[in-house]
């Protein structure tokens, strides 16, 4: 039996064809007043409805809407074998079809073709389909050392192109750094790490946004210390600051001597980037100076941190005032000599 249906379904549609297809360089013809007119072009969102419209009226005999060179409908009968194609109206005034969840390859003409007691005519809609951005590859969050070379990639699609751009995120601060797909950065600083968003715009829909954070590793340097008096008998703090990626890690000696927490009275609190030595009961001989060390897998930074008791202060000023007068003496004198 289907032996039989088939080379009858072939022959039908071959008379189709024929019947409504325009042969090759033979020009279009538009009849009376453009009739049969079809739409302009349309243009709708991926995965949305579109609807081909083509205007008839009495004169018509036949019917069929075609993609390409394949028949869709002809006059009530469905020809796609595609379960989104249907047909919304067949009247004596119009004929059209519904192209449901419409994709890309849904795209391209369309042509409504009529029959008319004097010869078939023909109309011809262009279908658009527009895509939203959508960032299909994107760089995985990467962390490197200071004055190294990155590169970041942004890979987007849509329809039409999306336009993507680059925006560097430093604290509340944002600036715009690239209108490429690919980001390079050349000789990497401390202050270009952070947060880098990648944006894909186009005008079918809001803009598709991913981010890639940037981690720079760099050596400790010691951004703050503070000398610290305290009585005989009180308690003394010395702190010391250092900023740095990794984190840094903290070490206190007193002359060549490395101190530990919880020995000589003594105890050394590190969090994050400070580290804070403690003196329990400050005595004479814990007056000096001591010495920060702040390291991690780069490199390393020390700086200098004195514990002094009551008028260390205002011993240092005139100490440091004696010797600017010994100075200015021995300038005098030079000056004299220089004078003979």
């Amino acid at each position: 039996m289907m032996g039989v249906v088939a080379p009858w379904r072939w022959l039908l549609a071959l008379c189709l064809r024929l019947l409504f297809l325009v042969p090759a360089g033979v020009p279009v013809r538009s009849g009376d007043a453009g009739f049969p007119k079809a739409m302009d072009n349309v243009t709708v969102r991926q995965g949305d409805s579109a609807i081909l419209r083509c205007t008839v009226d009495n004169r018509v005999t036949r019917v069929a809407w075609l993609n390409r060179s394949t028949i869709l409908y002809t006059g009530n009968d469905k020809w796609s074998i595609d379960p989104r194609v249907v047909l919304v109206a067949n009247t004596k005034s119009q004929y059209s079809i519904e192209i449901q969840n419409v994709g890309i390859y849904d795209e391209g003409p369309y042509t409504c073709s009529v029959q008319t007691d004097n010869h078939p005519k023909t109309s011809r809609v262009h279908l658009i389909v527009q895509v939203p951005p959508q960032i299909l590859n994107i760089s995985s969050n990467i962390t490197v050392n200071e004055g190294s070379t990155v590169t970041l990639r942004c890979l987007a699609a849509g329809r039409p192109e999306p336009a993507v751009t680059w925006k560097h995120f430093s604290g509340k601060s944002h600036r715009f750094v690239s209108d490429d797909e690919y980001l390079e950065i050349s000789g990497i600083t401390r202050e270009q790490s952070g947060q880098y968003e990648c944006s894909a715009a186009n005008e079918v829909a809001a803009p598709a946004m991913r981010h890639v954070t940037v981690t720079v590793n760099y050596p400790p340097y010691i951004s703050d210390t503070r000398n610290t008096g305290a009585s005989v008998g009180q308690k003394g703090t010395l702190r010391c600051s250092a900023l740095a990626v990794p984190l840094a890690e903290f070490q206190w000696y007193k002359e060549e001597s490395r101190l530990s927490s919880g020995l000589e009275g003594v105890r050394i609190e590190n969090k994050d980037h400070m580290s804070v030595l403690s003196f329990f009961n400050v005595s004479e001989k814990d007056y000096g100076n001591y010495t920060c060390v702040a390291s991690n897998k780069l490199g390393n930074s020390n700086a200098s941190v004195i514990l002094y008791g009551p008028g260390a202060v205002q011993n240092r000023s005139s100490s440091a005032s004696t010797t600017l007068a010994a100075t200015c003496l021995w300038c005098s004198i030079l000056y004299s000599l220089m004078k003979f």
